[in-house]
């Protein structure tokens, strides 16, 4: 089993910048994507940001050019740098895991709010 820890969010003004970091502990090895979702008040959780255990990376279109995603393996971390921040990022990040074999984790969320 995998477990989730998110850290970093915040409250930050537009334009501003933060790094959410997750780290992973439990059964790793079985971990093959890691990434991060969002979930804004009244709206389904969607996908920001994932990786692969290879480092391919992948971006939802609202996010490309100002969020990276980066997978540290030897630390079992996953990161989320965000710039250029928009009060529309504001929104619960969750963590993500996807082993091998296709379950899912979530860590417990992390809150960012951007305000203008």
């Amino acid at each position: 089993q995998v477990q989730l820890v998110e850290s970093g969010g915040g409250l930050v003004q537009a334009g501003e910048s933060l790094r959410l970091s997750c780290a992973a502990s439990g059964s790793i090895f079985a971990i093959n994507t890691m990434g991060w979702y969002r979930q804004a008040p009244g709206k389904q959780r969607q996908l920001v940001a994932s990786v692969t255990s290879s480092g391919r990376a992948n971006y939802a279109d609202s996010v490309k050019g100002r969020f990276t995603i980066s997978r540290d393996n030897a630390k079992n971390m996953v990161y989320l740098q965000m710039i250029s921040l928009k009060p529309e990022d504001t929104a619960v990040y969750y963590c993500n895991a996807q082993t091998y074999s296709g379950s899912f984790t979530w860590g417990q969320g992390t809150q960012v709010t951007v305000s203008s």
